[in-house]
């Protein structure tokens, strides 16, 4: 009997034991929490920030923590550059996405724009001199033998002369009646009288006041050709027209 409750008590007496030990094991520590995701960094700059139109610039940006980087709505590498040729100011945008948020930079090109090259001038002519307009409009008007009357030809040139004269009111012309060799002095002395009177008259009548006039002859004095044939002779019937004041 006493055997057995010895046995007893030693059994619960392990039990006690076991259980006193089992009491003081420590509880194994909680499992940490996961570090928060690293925050979105991102920059962007542009070199260089000032150009004429057509010339490059470079962007040049670079991130952290993102895993979805965009310039301009395009998707781009997390850290790069591209080359652009913007025609104006332009502000360029870049978004970085992450676990860690969201970051965005931006950069500006300015433009300007190219100084226009200047309009060439037109090399200014140089300005005729009153003798050599004079010389231009005076032509020398020729006639038939024998004769005073103004050609057609000679009305034309005599018409233009008395436009040019009134544009230059201080021009003074004289006016030289001249004959081929065939007649008398004294005839073709008259002749030439009446041939210049005729160039006289047509002036007047388009404008030209008389006072600005002068009559001369030369008869057959002043022969421009000597050889004795009809073209010679017809160079010489002529009024010639002299600029005698401007």
């Amino acid at each position: 009997m006493n055997y057995c409750k010895k046995h007893w008590t030693l059994i619960l007496g392990s039990l006690v034991l076991l259980m006193m030990v089992s009491g003081c094991k420590k509880k194994p520590p909680p499992t940490p929490p996961a570090p928060p995701p690293k925050p979105v960094t991102a920059t962007l700059s542009a070199n260089p920030t000032s150009i004429t139109a057509g010339q490059p610039s470079t962007l040049t940006w670079s991130t952290d923590g993102a895993d979805d980087v965009t310039l301009d709505g395009q998707k781009v590498n997390v850290s790069g550059s591209q080359t652009v040729q913007p025609t104006e100011t332009t502000t360029y945008h870049l978004a970085a996405k992450g676990a860690g948020g969201t970051q965005e930079a931006t950069a500006q090109v300015s433009v300007a724009q190219p100084t226009p090259a200047p309009t060439p001038q037109p090399t200014p002519q140089p300005t005729a001199t009153d003798e050599q307009v004079f010389a231009q409009a005076a032509q020398d008007i020729y006639f038939d033998y024998d004769k005073a009357d103004l050609r057609p030809q000679s009305q034309q040139i005599i018409s233009h002369l008395a436009e040019v004269m009134k544009a230059h009111p201080n021009w003074k012309v004289q006016i030289e009646g001249n004959c081929d060799e065939r007649g008398s002095t004294e005839y073709n002395l008259a002749l030439g009288t009446r041939r210049a009177d005729a160039a006289t008259q047509a002036l007047t009548q388009a404008g030209v006041p008389a006072d600005d006039l002068k009559t001369i002859s030369y008869g057959k004095e002043k022969p421009v050709c000597t050889e004795a044939n009809d073209d010679c002779w017809q160079r010489n019937r002529r009024d010639h027209f002299t600029l005698t004041q401007h």
